[in-house]
């Protein structure tokens, strides 16, 4: 199936040079582009798109705030967030937001590439040590992270909570049944569990959750 892609950029030559080295991929096409956040939720309720390529400082509604109203309007389309600064405390909120991935505008085509692909598929994009990096920083100023015994932390078993602490440290569906010595598709189980029992939206918000609760500490 081909990946629908909506590009969210006030700048019209990051638009345009991001729609064609997209449109150059297999198995990918730009359906939209949109100048700010509220375009940008117009345009997902319009074209549906699998993926929105979201900038993070727009004029009128940033991305921040878009990728609030598109996660909460429970549409398909994940969130991958641009953006020029790799320690941008924005880029942090947005992914507790709810955004499936971040990545630096400079990333090659490829990278650019393979982050839709991985994030349209329901990966977290987390794989990239600036992003792990990221989310380690501003872990540290959350008052999440406070918590001494993490609310719905205890709900989870002991395999659940070890394969929370993997997804954390970035490994796919795959790398952690190997880990693990068990199925793929046991660990797609636990990774559902862990979603329902901790009330969180994807991969993403479960390594957040990870690092602001401790169960994961910088290295």
């Amino acid at each position: 199936m081909t990946i629908g892609v909506l590009i969210v950029d006030d700048q019209v030559m990051v638009r345009e040079g991001f729609s064609v080295l997209l449109n150059a991929m297999d198995g990918i096409e730009v359906v939209g582009e949109a100048v700010d956040g509220r375009e940008a939720i117009e345009q997902v309720a319009a074209l549906r798109p699998d993926v929105v390529l979201m900038d993070i400082r727009m004029p009128r509604m940033n991305g921040l705030e878009a990728t609030r109203e598109i996660v909460a309007a429970d549409t398909d389309a994940k969130v991958l967030v641009l953006t020029t600064f790799d320690l941008d405390e924005y880029v942090y909120q947005a992914l507790r937001a709810g955004a499936s991935g971040f990545l630096l505008k400079d990333a090659s085509a490829r990278q650019l590439a393979d982050g839709v692909r991985v994030v349209a598929a329901g990966e977290a994009l987390l794989a990239p040590s600036v992003t792990k990096r990221l989310i380690v920083e501003f872990s540290k100023i959350s008052q999440a992270r406070q918590l001494a015994d993490p609310a719905g932390s205890g709900e989870l078993t002991e395999r659940e909570t070890e394969v929370l602490v993997l997804i954390a440290q970035g490994l796919s569906n795959a790398e952690i049944a190997d880990r693990l010595v068990v199925a793929e598709s046991t660990i797609k189980t636990h990774v559902s569990r862990i979603l329902v029992k901790l009330g969180l939206r994807d991969r993403t918000q479960a390594a957040v959750y990870a690092y602001e609760t401790r169960l994961v500490t910088p290295a």
